[in-house]
């Protein structure tokens, strides 16, 4: 069992009533802008042990008789195809999905806003396609005069340009499927017309990241700082909080730039004085308060940094990430004296190829190696060969250790895994033949209606969610998938399988 260090509980329970004061404070709409991914937060869950990823859902379903949502995407992030990496799905798919998930949950998306809109192909072909399933859509344009012309942007040609959104009750959610995609603007231009029409409503935002009251050195805070290393976010003491207050709380570069301007644009919609003092008392943040475990947290945050090196590396490797994203990391790792050792997969998984090359030698053959953690603390490894790719044959070694099953015992037939090789390679005329993890879960379900040991072995996939795996080379999109699924936090090495372009 993953030990935990955070109470989902006290968390629900503290930060709904941290919401419903912050509503009371208007006596028109409550606008809350959400901060980072609002349903299957996997990076809190990852530094915070314990956190379910859709907790932060559960607080607003808790409400949802007072609440309305409205999902924002930047029309750029649809043209260019942006990817939500936990996922492996575009910013647009990913809103569709959001769209379904609070329908699940019993809450309504009154409409999507197409951000930043100038008639882009594929933002208005997605325009498109919300309506015609239903959905209420409108388009705001880049706001003019932003961010000097204080008087231009609170007009009737700045946020009065953009068309309202009708909403029905006293807490608006603005989300998005990442940042940057409009969502201070959309909830601004929605209190402009607000005032405009004599209702006095409010602005506030539902943080998670960085954690006010940790300090700044917390390695929850760092896990912020190393996983937004590719928008240059840096943690910052909040200067305002410190002045107005004499305490000292945690915000990051962009907030506490932004603040001035923010404060003076609210003000000049309200016309009034705000009673926000410092970018701090626009959040709304009770994650520590969830904490009931700090070493427990800071450790898993420590494994966050790591990983995220990884995953720069890896998408740096792939041409899509930044050099500067994987020396912000480094630097991180320096200054808190964390290094990649630190994850025992790593160095297990490069013994195991070391091992592999040692035992293949002369072959020529591809030699790729794999470890996982389990939360027992034991490690457990595997190699590729003509059959599985390594992090395959790692799933079935890890749930055959966990089930008790020895190791000469075949999960799944080698009848069944030669068969679908054949498919693959003379029906399908691919080269890829070694099942990827994605196969081999499917493979295994098969067996599992004959073979009771695979039946008993499935039983224990779910034990490996949590867990931390490493691969030597950059997993296949089959092994990712699978991966994924199976919730295993994994990292590997910033290099391809193969020297071919293609097959790798």
């Amino acid at each position: 069992m993953i030990k935990k260090g955070f109470d989902n509980q006290r968390y629900l329970e503290k930060q709904t009533q941290a919401i419903l004061e912050r509503m009371e404070k208007f006596h028109g709409k409550l606008y809350l802008e959400c901060g980072g991914k609002l349903l299957y937060d996997y990076h809190a869950a990852r530094v915070l042990p314990g956190f379910d990823p859709n907790v932060k859902i559960e607080v607003f379903k808790k409400l949802k008789d007072k609440i309305d949502v409205i999902i924002c995407i930047y029309a750029g992030d649809i043209e260019r195809k942006k990817i939500r990496g936990d996922f492996g799905i575009t910013y647009d798919v990913d809103t569709l999905k959001m769209i379904d998930d609070f329908s699940n949950y019993g809450l309504r998306v009154k409409a999507v806003v197409i951000t930043r809109y100038e008639e882009q192909p594929s933002a208005t072909q997605f325009k498109q396609l919300l309506e015609r399933r239903g959905i209420s859509v409108y388009t705001h344009k880049k706001t003019k005069g932003y961010p000097t012309d204080i008087d231009l942007i609170v007009s009737e040609e700045g946020y009065g340009a953009n068309s309202y959104i009708e909403t029905d009750r006293e807490i608006v959610i603005v989300t998005a499927p990442g940042p940057g995609s409009g969502k201070l603007a959309t909830c601004l231009s929605q209190l402009y017309h607000d005032h405009q029409r004599g209702l006095d409503s409010g602005y506030a935002k539902f943080e998670t990241f960085p954690v006010w009251d940790l300090s700044l050195n917390h390695l929850t805070n760092v896990a912020y700082e190393a996983a937004t290393a590719d928008l240059g976010d840096i943690n910052r003491i909040d200067h305002f909080h410190l002045e107005a207050y004499g305490k000292t709380s945690i915000n990051y570069n962009r907030d506490l730039d932004a603040f001035p301007l923010l404060k003076r644009i609210i003000e000049k919609i309200t016309k009034k004085k705000s009673f926000y003092k410092s970018p701090t008392d626009m959040g709304v943040n009770r994650i520590a308060q969830g904490i009931i475990d700090d070493e427990i947290c800071q450790e898993a945050s420590k494994q966050e940094i790591i990983r995220r090196y990884y995953r720069s590396s890896c998408e740096y490797a792939m041409g899509f990430g930044t050099k500067e994203a994987v020396d912000k990391e480094i630097l991180l790792m320096e200054d808190y004296n964390i290094k990649l050792t630190d994850r025992s997969a790593v160095s297990a998984a490069k013994s195991k190829r070391e091992e592999g090359l040692e035992l293949k030698k002369g072959s020529g053959g591809i030699v790729s190696a794999a470890a996982l953690k389990l939360s027992n603390d034991n490690i457990i490894t595997a190699l590729n060969s003509e059959l599985l790719h390594s992090s395959s044959a790692l799933i079935l070694n890890a749930i055959k250790t966990l089930a008790g099953i020895p190791d000469e015992i075949d999960l799944i037939p080698k009848s069944i895994v030669e068969s679908i090789k054949k498919m693959k390679q003379e029906l399908l005329k691919s080269n890829r033949v070694s099942l990827d993890v994605d196969e081999v879960l499917i493979a295994l379900a098969v067996s599992a209606a004959s073979n009771p040991a695979a039946e008993a072995g499935m039983k224990y996939l779910s034990k490996l969610s949590g867990t931390d795996a490493h691969l030597t080379h950059i997993p296949t999109s089959g092994d990712e998938a699978g991966l994924r699924k199976l919730g295993i936090n994994v990292t590997s090495e910033p290099k391809y399988a193969s020297k071919q372009l293609f097959n790798a």
